[in-house]
């Protein structure tokens, strides 16, 4: 393991410290996003998995952040993901 690899406990510790320094109220869904970014480096291109995860925040955000605004961005990039052939 090298100093950038984080084991998955610390990868938890990091989501703390994220949602601390950030000011979120609750806890960050790690394994979602996760998984958002597996099926968009798979459908679409690796360096498109931050990005996607990037605007899914952005958009969750602006529909108002509740966790069901969150898994609603998630699905809809999933699904343009999935569907992505260009």
């Amino acid at each position: 393991m090298t100093d950038r690899t984080l084991p998955p406990e610390s990868l938890d510790e990091w989501a703390a410290a994220l949602r601390v320094e950030l000011g979120l109220p609750d806890e960050l869904p790690v394994a979602l996003v996760l998984d958002l970014a597996r099926d968009v480096a798979n459908g679409v291109a690796r360096p498109a998995a931050p990005l996607s995860a990037f605007a899914a925040g952005l958009a969750a955000g602006r529909a108002g952040g509740s966790p069901d605004d969150v898994r609603a961005a998630v699905d809809s990039v999933t699904r343009l993901a999935a569907g992505w052939d260009a």
